[in-house]
């Protein structure tokens, strides 16, 4: 029997077509349900079809490319990730996931290995959603039947057309998407696996190529925060008959940045981010600024840790309003649940390390992800992280080549080796005699 290895040179080389067919300036643009996010999709099917796969596209856009396993009626196993980016992003976020998942398929053909159930790899749609739509993983989760029909008309925040209308434009069904009538679920799923660069310092610090997540956090954010105040003329009018939007977004923004710090040193995980701080269109030289805006985001694994930062913006919301002689207005909250990531696929990515004499890492998620929509849908998800040099959702990301190897190899040895998996019949396969093949 030959044993199968992943791909890695099928990978390398998609990973430079994505960045030529998609390179915008310093970075990457692949815009969700847009041109961008069409051509890289349009690749990873073609060489789908150049390895034979099973190819399937849902109403969303969702592509799942199948290799067969001998039990079609057993529960399937999933790879994958997305591949849609912010403007001018980098190369890594989300590919990483998609091409790990496809050199393991390309390296089980190779090999003529035949899994005894189907091993997809499924490339979800707009999962960097929140960069243009304002909805949370809209592709993952209409294929998980977990997505409101709300969401549909959401706009996109640079064309101002709705989610439903890119969809259509892009040639799918939005007027299929259903609650609750989902393709994808825990009753045909077996376990869904997703690739993925960290996203912030803590692997290139420690020196290790891979983490194992456990967790996913969750959100609560503010995207339309409103401070009115009066504008007047900035010489004229004394402190004490001011009503300055700006300063009162200030200290909001410093004020909260000092709760954040705070339970922090209490032992709390959480990370606060103001994203947007800005005068309103009626600022100018010479005038206190009569309004502002704020987009805020929380996150946290543990909900008791976001619902107390929370409780703090709005007390300190209230007071500053108060001292201030404004108005501060939250506006609408939107938000996610966090998650855990199953036991038992993090145990066997860590037998599979071991295994291969890999060092990880165990740890929590900072960004939102498919696995937590597949999560939250009942399926077993799990996470692996690849180290990442800059940060990311920038041109500046990066990713050594051979830590991307390591991670595929990782996951192929997930797939055939994991004992766990194996006794449960799950991933077992064998030389496929079918056809006289050898």
């Amino acid at each position: 029997m030959i044993v199968p290895r992943p791909d890695v040179a099928l990978a390398h080389r998609l990973f430079r077509q994505l960045h030529d067919d998609s390179a915008d300036g310093d970075g990457v643009t692949r815009d969700a349900y847009g041109p961008g996010e069409q051509r890289a999709h349009d690749l990873i099917a073609a060489e789908g079809a150049r390895l034979g796969l099973e190819q399937h596209v849902d109403p969303a856009g969702n592509l799942l490319l199948t290799l067969a396993g001998r039990d079609r009626g057993a529960k399937r196993v999933l790879i994958g990730s997305h591949l849609d980016s912010v403007v001018r992003g980098g190369d890594y976020d989300g590919p990483v996931g998609v091409l790990a998942g496809l050199a393991c398929l390309a390296g089980m053909v190779a090999a003529e290995f035949r899994p005894e159930r189907d091993i997809g790899l499924i490339v979800t749609r707009a999962e960097e959603a929140g960069a243009w739509f304002a909805v949370s993983f809209p592709g993952s989760r209409a294929a998980l039947g977990t997505l409101e029909r709300e969401a549909l008309s959401v706009p996109r925040r640079d064309t101002g057309r709705t989610l439903a209308q890119h969809m259509r434009d892009a040639g799918f069904m939005p007027e299929r998407i259903e609650p609750g009538a989902g393709w994808l679920g825990a009753d045909n799923v077996a376990a869904f696996l997703e690739v993925h660069i960290e996203q912030g310092p803590v692997l290139d610090g420690l020196d290790v190529p891979l983490g194992i997540v456990t967790g996913i956090p969750g959100s609560r954010r503010h995207r339309a925060i409103r401070i009115i105040g009066e504008s007047n003329h900035s010489g004229a009018t004394p402190r004490a008959y001011r009503r300055d939007a700006a300063m009162a977004a200030a200290e909001l923004a410093f004020r909260l940045d000092q709760e954040w710090a705070r339970m922090l040193a209490e032992g709390h995980e959480l990370v606060c981010t103001v994203c947007v701080l800005a005068t309103g269109a009626d600022a100018a030289f010479t005038l206190i600024a009569g309004s502002a805006r704020m987009e805020l985001d929380m996150r946290s694994v543990s909900r008791d840790s976001l619902d107390l930062l929370h409780d703090a913006l709005e007390r300190l919301a209230a007071e500053i309003s108060v001292r201030r002689q404004v108005t501060i207005e939250l506006g609408p909250e939107t938000g996610s649940q966090a998650c855990a990531m199953a036991a038992g696929i993090q145990a066997g990515l860590a037998r599979a390390a071991a295994s291969l004499g890999h060092a990880t890492h165990r740890m929590a998620s900072g960004g939102g992800h498919d696995a937590a929509a597949f999560a939250q849908a009942g399926v077993p998800a799990g996470m692996l992280f690849v180290r990442n040099q800059n940060g990311s959702h920038s041109p500046r990301e990066a990713m050594h080549m051979a830590d991307f190897d390591v991670a595929a190899e990782m996951v192929m040895h997930w797939l055939l080796a994991d004992p766990a998996a194996a006794d449960a019949g799950l991933w077992a396969g064998r030389p496929d005699t079918d056809n006289g093949r050898p």
